[in-house]
């Protein structure tokens, strides 16, 4: 999504926080970066990206995503492990400021994760390689360090996806205590290497990067990479304390917090998360879950509109975010306002065709008005979307009885009690009271960061479909993609098929292009031209996300034997790749249990 929505969100925000003080926030600049990542393979196909964006508006010639991996300990006591982890950070940190996009390092942990490899691995060049395809991103970055505890050498280098090419190394040595300098120059080199015409000289790109003390620092990484709970906020908090201005210790603490459902301890560090950094969306998002949690669903309605009104104004995209709408909808619903509830979730229903909590949801609302039937249909559509959700199944048959459709509620029951077992399904003791639906509502958490994945094109081209004209022929497909993602999470269907047949135009075998246009027809129903599509993209560049979305198809069209062998190969690709294996258990279940073939 673009960069763009996001400021003028963001800035919307800031303004109800300051009173309204200051009612423009279009030219407002910021980073932007989402470090949730658990994606549906719908639309970007299980890329758990998270991408970081710069607040520059300078134009640079080399466009891309960067992916940026730890550097590997080439000599170093075990006591300064942390160090590679840190360089990974501040060169996230220092090409985002410089004016580069770049996935956040929970992007690429989620990523390792779906294939089963540690976050500490060392991974071969030709693995790089693979998870940058995946991720679909443009340039790698990878390098090793030694130290003595006095002194410090690091080697960088960069390896561009397509065509691939290995870049210069890059050598900087020097004190320790000077890290953050030194590997400031280290990126600066890396990108004058990559672009022989970069427009920043070293001391105006040093000037970008903030300047932060190396105990702090390391405080910092220690806490991120801390196993033990308590470690990891004591660490913290001492960053915190060494750099009380600086907000990524407040983040990561606000974070932690809201991990363990302490919403009275997280939310006064995410209100340390000023309004235009990077991590602001993620506090603001998790502020209004907590305010949904605390019950006070008049300020979770505040911070929820409000994301949501800064989206449909703007005038690029508009585009709705489904995760946003589903927590504005229950916090109007407990303030009373079914009908904005039904519309919010509805909307978000549509949006993300796979995810059955919105169904789920709407079917609660339909449940607390007493409209027995129309509850049972959408807790029928939240099944049919998950069918592994006993809960989802016991509210169909819940609401099917209530509706006098005895018939149908056995038939449910004795499906479920195949999948699930006799006393597989959860009890229900529901009186149709407010508050004993409460506890079943599903608050979404997480924004999913399929629909937040940024446009990579400057603002002064964000309006246009045109761009490709101003940059080489070689970078063009990837602009078509790009602008085909924004349409399309816009909703703008045939503006976002056009953008990829022009990828493909391009580049006829373009497997991420193909991929999506896979998506649109999905969304559109024409599962057989989803399926063509999908193959032609595996035939590109093989894939365990896209085989899953195959398989879901092929489930739609009670192809299951198909369905299975996808599964299969996805699962030998990433034997990992938790989606891949939970489908896997859902067949043999049907298998074993004589579901239909």
């Amino acid at each position: 999504m673009l960069l763009g929505t996001l400021r003028q969100s963001f800035t919307l925000l800031e303004c109800w926080q300051m009173n309204k003080r200051h009612p423009s926030f279009r030219n407002l600049s910021l980073i932007f970066l989402f470090a949730i990542c658990s994606l549906r393979p719908v639309s970007l196909l299980a890329m758990p990206a998270t991408v970081l964006a710069t607040p520059q508006n300078h134009a640079h010639s080399e466009e891309g995503i960067y992916l940026v991996f730890p550097f590997e300990n080439a000599g170093a006591p075990p006591r300064l492990d942390w160090i590679g982890e840190g360089l990974e950070e501040l060169t996230i940190h220092g090409l985002a400021k410089a004016g580069q996009l770049v996935y956040s390092h929970d992007g690429r942990l989620n990523e390792m994760d779906r294939y089963g490899l540690p976050p500490s691995a060392k991974l071969s060049r030709a693995t790089m390689l693979h998870v940058a395809q995946e991720m679909d991103a443009d340039y790698i970055v990878f390098g090793s360090f030694n130290s003595d505890g006095k002194t410090l050498t690091v080697n960088a280098r960069v390896l561009r996806v397509s065509s691939i090419a290995l870049l210069p190394v890059v050598y900087e040595n020097g004190p320790l205590e000077t890290l953050m300098e030194l590997q400031s120059k280290v990126i600066w080199r890396l990108l004058s290497t990559n672009d022989r015409s970069y427009y920043l000289s070293l001391s105006e790109f040093a000037k970008l990067q903030r300047p932060l003390r190396l105990d702090a620092f390391e405080q910092y990484i220690r806490g991120l990479l801390a196993n033990d709970d308590e470690v990891r906020l004591r660490d913290l908090k001492e960053a915190a304390r060494l750099e009380p201005d600086w907000p990524e210790p407040a983040f990561a603490l606000g974070d932690a917090y809201y991990a363990r459902n302490d919403c009275a301890a997280a939310l006064p560090w995410f209100a340390k998360v000023p309004a235009t950094h990077e991590r602001s969306v993620e506090a603001i998002f998790a502020t209004g879950v907590c305010r949904l949690r605390l019950s006070q669903p008049d300020k979770a309605e505040e911070i929820f509109a409000g994301l949501q009104e800064g989206l449909q104004h703007n005038s690029v995209s508009g585009a709705d975010l489904p995760e946003i709408l589903n927590n504005l909808a229950l916090a109007r619903l407990r303030l009373g306002n079914s009908a904005a509830a039904m519309t919010a979730l509805g909307r978000a229903r549509d949006i993300d065709p796979d995810e059955d909590d919105y169904p789920f949801n709407l079917g609660l609302v339909s449940v607390q008005q007493g409209e027995w039937a129309t509850a049972a249909t959408h807790f029928a559509e939240a099944v049919q979307r998950e069918p592994d959700n006993a809960e989802d199944y016991a509210f169909l048959i819940y609401a099917q009885e209530k509706a006098g459709k005895k018939p149908e509620a056995e038939q449910e029951r004795a499906v479920a009690a195949e999948a699930f077992g006799e006393k597989g399904l959860p009890a229900l003791k529901l009186d149709g009271k407010t508050d004993s639906l409460n506890k079943f509502e599903r608050v979404k958490k997480e924004l999913d960061t399929t629909t937040l994945r940024l446009d990579l094109q400057d603002p002064h081209v964000q309006n246009t479909t045109t761009a490709v004209a101003s940059g080489p022929e070689k970078d063009a497909p990837a602009r078509h993609i790009r602008q085909g993602r924004q349409e399309l999470n816009a909703g703008r269907f045939d503006s976002a098929e056009r953008e990829f047949r022009a990828a493909l135009v391009l580049e006829p075998q373009n497997a991420s292009a193909h991929r999506e246009l896979a998506d649109i027809y999905r969304r559109r129903s024409k599962l057989d031209d989803a399926v063509a599509e999908l193959k032609l993209s595996l035939a590109a560049r093989d894939s365990a996300a896209v085989r899953i979305v195959l398989a879901r198809i092929y489930l739609e069209q009670k192809k299951t034997d198909l369905a299975r062998a996808e599964v299969d190969k996805a699962v030998k690709l990433a034997p990992n790749y938790a989606e891949a294996k939970q489908l896997r258990e859902h067949l043999e279940r049907t298998k074993s249990t004589g579901g239909a073939q």
